[in-house]
C-alpha cells in the first residue's frame, strides 16, 4: 500500500550521474551504499537516531525487540549515511510522512533486491509517531520508511510492524511541507531513476534530511 512496486521500473533504469541536488554530496554517495550485502551489522537493543532536516531536528527511538530485522536494516542505513539528502516525498497530514528513496540512482539500483523478511507483530501499533518500513507486499521492505502522523492502527493488520517511534520533535515532523500531499507518490519510479533531480524540478518545496546519525546506543538485559 505505502510503497509502489518498483522492481520492473528498476530493471530498466538508466544509472545517471551522481550530483542529484537536495542535500546529497555533489561528489556522489558513500561507497558503502553501493554494496548493501555488506551492511548487515546487528543493531543495539535500543538506539536513537537524530535527524537534522530543513525544518529542524527530530529523534527516533528504535526498539529491536519490536522488529529485529527492521531495526537492523535501519541501523545499517543510518550508519552508512543513506538518509543524508533524502527528501520527504510523501507528506499527508494526519496520515504519514514517507521517505527513503536515495538521492542517487546508482544507490537505488544497488538496493533493488536488498529486501528483508517481514517482522511478526508483537503488539506494537501504528499510533501517532510510530515508525515502520514501507513495502510493496509481503517481504519486500528495502529502504523506505514512514512516520505515522495520525493514529493508523488500521495498518497493523497489513504487515506494517513499527520498529521505533518519534521520541522528540514531532512538531518538526508536522511542519514538513505538505502542499503536494500524495501527488508525488505515484511517481516513485521517476524518483528512483532520476534521484533528487526529479524532485527538485517538479516538487521544489519538499523538505529534506540534512543528516541522520545514531546518537545513542544501549544493550539492556532482556527480560
Amino acid at each position: 500500500m505505502l510503497r509502489i512496486p518498483l522492481l520492473l521500473v528498476l530493471a530498466s533504469c538508466v544509472v545517471l550521474a551522481a550530483g542529484c541536488g537536495g542535500g546529497g554530496s555533489a561528489s556522489g554517495p558513500p561507497p558503502a551504499l553501493l554494496h548493501p550485502a555488506k551492511l548487515t551489522a546487528k543493531s543495539p537493543q535500543l538506539y536513537t537516531v537524530t535527524f537534522k532536516t530543513t525544518k529542524g531536528n527530530f529523534t527516533i527511538g528504535v526498539h529491536r525487540t519490536w522488529a529485529p530485522l527492521a531495526a537492523d536494516r535501519f541501523y545499517n542505513l543510518v550508519k552508512a549515511h543513506f538518509f543524508d539528502g533524502v527528501e520527504f516525498f510523501r507528506v499527508v497530514p494526519n496520515f504519514v510522512v514517507q521517505f527513503g528513496i536515495s538521492p542517487y540512482p546508482a544507490v537505488s539500483k544497488a538496493w533493488e533486491h536488498a529486501t528483508i523478511q517481514d517482522d511478526p507483530p508483537v503488539g506494537v501499533s501504528n499510533g501517532r509517531g510510530g515508525v515502520s518500513f514501507a513495502s510493496a507486499g509481503p517481504n519486500t521492505r528495502t529502504t523506505q520508511v514512514f512516520i505515522d502522523t495520525g493514529n493508523n492502527q488500521g495498518l497493523d493488520s497489513q504487515g506494517f510492524t513499527p520498529f521505533g517511534a518519534v521520541d522528540s520533535g514531532m512538531d518538526v515532523v508536522d511542519k514538513l511541507y505538505n502542499g503536494y500531499g500524495d501527488k508525488p507518490t505515484p511517481q516513485q519510479g521517476d524518483m528512483v531513476e532520476q534521484g533528487n533531480a526529479f524532485l527538485k524540478k517538479h516538487y521544489p518545496k519538499l523538505d529534506y534530511i540534512k543528516s541522520a546519525r545514531v546518537t545513542q546506543e544501549s544493550n539492556p538485559a532482556l527480560p
